[in-house]
């Protein structure tokens, strides 16, 4: 799917108009307290509208799910109360964070998400492109391991879906569930960042969440970057962290199976 360009509509205009009445200068900030800036950005695999203010990114959508930019800007209005006013451009960074997956170094306008929903988002943006994390890993690594509906919840809401990979979080079994736009799109994401969606789903059926390399004696999720060098043959299915750890079995450093300890930093939102 491609942009297209179009010309300021008249809502805009008749905006920059009134501005530009203004008997004394206007504040720096004025234009992002009444309306934001919006652009189409191709990607890999779904192609996006962004709006974005100065201090950050506001809202990402899969182009397919509104159509087409019109669409966007109604669906923008109906969430946020805003106008929405093309830019030349996307914000610097959105382009390549689409291409590989990271958008850690990206600042996003969270403006209006509590604290315990910027938390989840903040800690959902850390989970590396190509790799899984159930909502109860979500909940353990913000500390609090009881809020794993609250997660689903918050990501529900996930204001910029794409570079915040809510498509990246399957349930605590390790079954894909649900997505906002549509499980076909969810696969379609994570097949593009080489997620074996059949395997990940045939571990599943056979009741295993967790993998563990016998000769290491550490477990992992199944999609753990440090499985692509443990042979298959070396390889051990677990339903859960404790029936791992009972044949002492310890998680994994790295990607830190839910119920598991480690250091976790804190990105700035």
């Amino acid at each position: 799917m491609t942009g297209t360009a179009s010309t300021p509509d008249t809502g805009d205009t008749a905006l920059a108009d009134a501005l530009s009445g203004l008997a004394v200068a206007a504040p720096s900030d004025l234009f992002d307290r009444v309306a934001a800036r919006w652009a189409f950005v191709e990607g890999p695999v779904e192609d996006a509208y962004v709006a974005f203010t100065r201090s950050g990114i506001v809202s990402v959508v899969p182009a397919a799910s509104v159509g087409d930019e019109e669409g966007f800007a109604t669906a923008f209005r109906h969430y946020f109360g805003r106008p929405l006013v093309r830019a030349e451009r996307p914000p610097v960074g959105v382009e390549d964070a689409l291409r590989t997956g990271n958008a850690t170094g990206l600042q996003f306008d969270l403006v209006g998400r509590t604290a315990f929903e910027r938390d989840v988002l903040e800690m959902t943006l850390q989970i590396p492109p190509g790799e899984l994390r159930p909502y109860s890993w979500i909940a353990w690594q913000i500390d609090r391991p009881r809020a794993v509906r609250a997660v689903g919840t918050a990501l529900g809401h996930n204001p910029v879906p794409l570079l915040i990979p809510c498509h990246r979080v399957v349930r605590s079994d390790g079954s894909m569930g649900q997505y906002g736009f549509g499980t076909d799109m969810k696969r379609r994401l994570l097949e593009g960042e080489g997620v074996d969606v059949d395997r990940v789903e045939a571990l599943v059926r056979g009741g295993s969440s967790l993998v563990g390399d016998e000769i290491a004696r550490v477990v992992c999720m199944p999609t753990c970057r440090r499985l692509t060098s443990v042979e298959p043959a070396r390889q051990r299915g677990f339903r859960s962290l404790p029936a791992a750890e009972a044949e002492g079995y310890r998680p994994c450093d790295e990607c830190r199976p839910a119920g598991s300890t480690g250091a976790h930093g804190r990105l700035s939102l």
